[in-house]
């Protein structure tokens, strides 16, 4: 599926997925960890990243609710909850949405029918550092 949306020479060097439910996983991870304290990095993190990678949950959480029950419940969901619990620790809720004029999802949605995810700020701002 991946290789039918890419140039025909992009996509025979394909050889893995490029969106697996294991890479959204480590996506979810890598943002979480860049938001905790502590985190130190010299890559450029601009804030449009923190955009598609609140994108990249929602499609994480889209996977999520494909899966049968017993996988949700199982090691997946788990690491799902410990992710977002991190993320939680990590952030503040922002009910005036004061990222909102450079963080916005991209499919149209009803605020109230958004992820938790958008609903917060994080404690450290990556793009300043």
């Amino acid at each position: 599926m991946e290789r039918s949306r890419v140039a025909p020479h992009v996509g025979e060097k394909m050889t893995v997925p490029v969106y697996s439910v294991a890479d959204r996983f480590a996506s979810w991870e890598r943002v979480v960890r860049r938001m905790e304290p502590g985190w130190g990095s010299d890559d450029f993190y601009p804030i449009s990243a923190y955009g598609n990678d609140l994108d990249s949950r929602d499609a994480l959480d889209r996977v999520m609710r494909a899966l049968p029950d017993k996988a949700v419940e199982g090691p997946l969901g788990q690491l799902l909850a410990r992710l977002d619990a991190r993320f939680r620790a990590a952030t503040l809720p922002d009910p005036e949405r004061s990222l909102r004029p450079w963080v916005r999802p991209t499919t149209q949605r009803p605020e109230d029918e958004l992820g938790e995810w958008w609903r917060r700020r994080p404690l450290r701002m990556p793009w300043a550092d």
